[in-house]
């Protein structure tokens, strides 16, 4: 089974964050670049996105 794409608006859903913080993200190298799926497409693996979210510290105390 091949792992799905996410598109902008599914990782900004996930991680609830704005597309420019995702982009900043991805240009400073803390985030997974996209995949191009076509001339004007990208996209994420859903693994990928979940594996930085495993990354993050938790807001326990």
């Amino acid at each position: 089974m091949s792992d799905p794409m996410l598109r902008y608006p599914e990782v900004q859903r996930e991680l609830g964050l704005s597309r420019s913080s995702i982009e900043r993200l991805v240009r400073s190298g803390q985030f997974p670049r996209p995949r191009r799926l076509g001339l004007r497409a990208v996209a994420w693996p859903a693994s990928e996105v979940e594996r930085w979210k495993q990354g993050l510290p938790s807001n326990e105390t």
